[in-house]
């Protein structure tokens, strides 16, 4: 899958989770006596704040782009040099390769430890609450990778991506959710949906790395299903074909339209309301 699709796949995830807004098309068109029921986006499990909402958007989106630090020529690898290109290089000699120990289990394992030690240090400070230094650092490079596989950063600008990621990265210190579990749960989140999209290509991943469970005679003799458990032990649904095919695209279009349509709703309930209107109430 391509990098911007993990973003947006990460983005609507936690917007999914943390949301749920009604859409009202008659009353937004002014046609209220048409008395339509409209219908509801999101599913509003997680009670966030609507800045807990973005803040927990923008590190998903980062987070989703994370297991491909295995791959020096990746996208993000280019996305706050040189650090980037450092990391990109070292985590691809640690985890043996592209598509190996960032896109397994393991690997979300890792990451989520790496959150959750991240979001551990909280620093009291007055009037903002309690602030996470830990996760503004990681989120300087999360946001930027974000940044770089969305197109917000030009490739002639490579001064900008710093700015832009200690900016991110400073908005999520002061103003991150007090839930102590949020950081860890959307850095899971985010490399579980890019796992997921990579199982959906031709590819696939290995889940038990670094352990190779090659498919057993009687699969690989099933036309089908030797396509999805692999001779190198990946596992692929290749519902989506390769990366960047036309079926990516048909389902990533209505996806990223969603988190648009997510983030100007939560901007709404910041602000004046409108036809949007939250289900149930954020606190504040």
């Amino acid at each position: 899958m391509m990098g911007a699709h993990h973003a947006a796949c990460g983005a609507a995830v936690w917007l999914a989770l943390t949301t749920r807004f009604h859409v009202d098309p008659a009353a937004a068109a002014h046609l209220a006596p048409l008395a339509t029921q409209g219908f509801d986006l999101g599913l509003g499990l997680l009670e966030v704040s609507p800045v807990g909402v973005l803040t927990g958007a923008i590190v998903t989106a980062g987070a989703a782009l994370l297991p491909d630090a295995d791959h020096r020529h990746a996208t993000i690898a280019h996305s706050l040099p040189p650090l980037s290109n450092i990391m990109c290089i070292q985590v691809g000699r640690l985890s043996g390769g592209h598509r190996h120990g960032t896109h397994s289990l393991l690997g979300l394992a890792v990451f989520v430890v790496i959150a959750f030690l991240a979001g551990l240090w909280t620093v009291p400070l007055e009037p903002f609450g309690v602030i996470y230094p830990g996760a503004g650092v990681l989120t300087v490079l999360l946001g930027s990778f974000a940044a770089k596989a969305l197109k917000v950063i030009p490739d002639s600008m490579r001064k900008f991506p710093w700015v832009l990621g200690l900016g991110l990265g400073g908005f999520i210190t002061f103003f991150a959710p007090q839930e102590q579990f949020w950081f860890p749960l959307a850095m899971g989140l985010g490399v579980a949906v890019h796992i997921l999209g990579d199982i959906l290509t031709t590819g696939g991943c290995n889940l038990l790395w670094p352990l190779r469970v090659k498919a057993p005679r009687l699969v690989r003799a099933v036309p089908g299903l030797r396509h999805v458990w692999k001779r190198n032990g990946n596992l692929a649904v290749p519902v989506l074909g390769n990366a960047g095919s036309w079926r990516e695209w048909l389902l990533l279009v209505p996806v990223s339209l969603y988190v648009v349509a997510g983030i100007g709703a939560t901007f709404l309930t910041m602000g004046t309301g409108g036809f949007l209107s939250a289900v149930p109430s954020l606190p504040g």
